[in-house]
């Protein structure tokens, strides 16, 4: 019922209220939030996924020498899956886990992972990576590997990012590591343009948020009625996303309802840059001593291997 819908998702309707109103990231990843990342990733302007790819093959034969073979694969915000089968062909885990918010889509990408790696047991386990993550009781607890690519973790402000970090070292023991993508501080040009594509894919993906809160909570945006705005804070080291009414409009959910201006926003997402310095201290503070980066050529995106 409607009431429910309301009561299930207070910080959600919360959200809405506040001023200025935000939405979190979280909820961009229904299916097909989930299949336009997927498109957004084979973007020319965005470079990220492509890059970390890069990164990971030229140094492929160094990080599976110091992961090593054998371990439990915990990839967190698995989605496709695509980047883990890179890696379970460097490192031959003995099992996966995939972690993500958006399950109807990883059951389909841990069957393919599944089919493709025989000899793999592969499972599916819901999980918001915003609260602790809950793990099969019967899982291994030595040997694990958390992996955590495409630089998600600039999604979290830093006090958050720290937080993750802090509850993936307990996911571990002390012979676990965390493998994880970062995006590094670079030319605001090339970080504006990833976050503004000139086929609008990441307009779409910005606007499907409104559609997946529809069916949440029954609110009645109307999408095409929000433009997408994409702008780099250079203080800040990072690319915010917001959704701007075109119209003055009042958007309403059971029990409650509120006017947007025309020119208002609703902040969508930010995406935190680092520096490999930067990150790496902050994976001290989280109880990662030991780390090992890989850049590209360009400095533009880092893997890291971070042990306790």
């Amino acid at each position: 019922m409607p009431q429910q819908h309301h009561a299930a998702f207070p910080a959600l309707v919360q959200g809405l209220l506040d001023q200025p109103a935000r939405i979190s990231p979280m909820y961009f990843y229904d299916t097909r939030g989930s299949t336009l990342f997927e498109e957004i990733t084979r973007l020319p302007e965005y470079y990220p996924t492509r890059t970390e790819r890069s990164v990971m093959q030229r140094a492929g034969g160094e990080i599976a020498a110091a992961i090593g073979t054998g371990r439990t694969l915990i990839e967190l915000g698995a989605g496709s899956c695509e980047k883990a089968r890179l890696l379970c062909r460097l490192i031959e885990p003995a099992r996966f886990v995939g972690v993500d918010i958006a399950t109807d889509f990883l059951e389909l990408a841990v069957a393919g992972l599944r089919a493709e790696f025989p000899g793999m047991e592969a499972i599916a386990v819901a999980g918001d990576l915003h609260d602790t993550v809950t793990l099969p009781e019967d899982l291994p607890r030595n040997h694990r590997l958390v992996f955590y690519p495409g630089s998600s973790i600039g999604n979290f402000d830093p006090e958050e990012a720290l937080a993750l970090l802090q509850r993936v070292r307990g996911l571990i023991g002390d012979d676990g590591a965390l493998l994880i993508g970062v995006d590094l501080v670079k030319d605001s040009e090339v970080l504006q343009q990833a976050y503004d594509d000139a086929s609008g894919i990441t307009a779409e993906f910005n606007r499907n948020i409104l559609v997946h809160l529809n069916r949440l909570i029954e609110t009645d945006f109307d999408p095409l009625q929000w433009g997408h705005v994409a702008l780099y804070d250079p203080a800040l080291a990072r690319i915010e996303m917001h959704l701007q009414a075109l119209s003055d409009q009042w958007v309403r959910w059971p029990g409650g309802g509120r006017h947007f201006r025309a020119g208002e926003r609703i902040h969508t997402e930010n995406s935190y840059k680092h520096t490999p310095a930067g990150f790496t201290a902050l994976l001290a503070r989280a109880g990662f001593h030991a780390c090992q980066v890989w850049t590209d050529p360009l400095d533009w995106f880092a893997v890291v291997l971070a042990q306790p």
